[in-house]
């Protein structure tokens, strides 16, 4: 059980490296002071600090509560695959939430319905969308001029904090999973899964060894969702928003971005013998519709209605 003795319901492993700016805001969002409902749920965070020069640091983590840890990898790989694992394996909770990238922003209901969902479904995966902060994929919008500055001032104009679900006003739907709830989606950066079961999937896979992990999220998603007589359960009206830092995977320039996906799916395809492909289950919707979420919701609708195929 690493480094903790008395168990939790419920473990957040969050990565980092070198997010001073982001990791902040991803900390406050997971905290009680931010998350609703959340009262009855003991929860834990452990952040695992991917190497960061210098070191984030353990007292900056545990400022957000008595339940926030930090685990600090010395010589970490470049593949954030270790860091997941290595946290798996320090923290307590009967369930886990991996969040391969800590400058994800937590909507308020997030620690409650997740962790609802298991007192409903016997072995779920569940997961949440993912959202870029500003006007689109920040791959599109940093060419353009969208930088941390005015992220500060949106996320200000909001009200964040106090006001957490206004995060879907000024975010738009990330790459993996642009169709919205009702189609099929290529990965969670959010996904919840009991620890036995993320165990006898054998975790990520560390083979993933590229900066960033490749498709290392996507793959353990995939195989996450299509395990036997696993429910697949989506939160309506959660989600997790990514801000601007120049990670790899989402803040690079359009051809940098293009040849980047080209080496992760060859990668993938290498270590799998096929291609990737999103999984196909139809999931089970649990949450609430705030309003900030009824637009993207409605073209989530009138996409799936478009494409009636798409579960085949």
């Amino acid at each position: 059980m690493g480094f903790f003795r008395k168990p939790v319901d419920l473990s957040f492993i969050v990565i980092t490296y070198n997010m001073d700016r982001e990791l902040p805001r991803t900390l406050q969002s997971l905290s009680r002071r931010y998350q609703l409902g959340a009262d009855g749920v003991n929860y834990e965070v452990v952040v695992v600090d991917n190497g960061s020069r210098p070191p984030f640091g353990r007292e900056r983590v545990e400022a957000h509560g008595d339940n926030f840890r930090y685990l600090y990898l010395e010589n970490a790989p470049p593949s954030p695959a270790y860091g997941l694992n290595q946290g798996v394996k320090n923290s307590r909770g009967a369930i886990v939430c991996l969040m391969i990238d800590g400058a994800r922003i937590a909507s308020p209901g997030l620690v409650r319905w997740a962790s609802g969902a298991f007192r409903i479904f016997d072995d779920p995966t569940v997961s949440v969308l993912g959202w870029h902060l500003g006007p689109q994929l920040q791959n599109y919008s940093v060419a353009e001029g969208y930088n941390q500055g005015k992220e500060d001032a949106l996320l200000a104009g909001i009200g964040f904090p106090q006001e957490g679900y206004r995060l879907f006003e000024i975010a738009v739907l990330a790459a993996s999973c642009q169709d919205g709830w009702f189609l099929p989606m290529g990965e969670s950066n959010a996904i919840f899964l009991r620890r036995e079961s993320f165990w006898n999937l054998g975790g990520y896979d560390e083979r993933f060894d590229l900066a960033g992990g490749g498709l290392v999220n996507l793959d353990f998603y995939r195989r996450a969702v299509l395990r036997d007589k696993a429910e697949l359960v989506t939160l309506l009206g959660e989600g997790v928003f990514h801000q601007i830092h120049g990670g790899i995977a989402t803040n690079s320039g359009e051809a940098q971005w293009q040849q980047n996906i080209q080496s992760w799916r060859a990668q993938y395809k290498e270590l799998r013998g096929v291609d990737f492909a999103p999984p196909k289950k139809r999931p089970i919707y649990l949450g609430t519709l705030p309003t900030a979420v009824l637009p993207s919701l409605e073209e989530s609708a009138r996409k799936a209605a478009a494409n009636p195929a798409a579960w085949e």
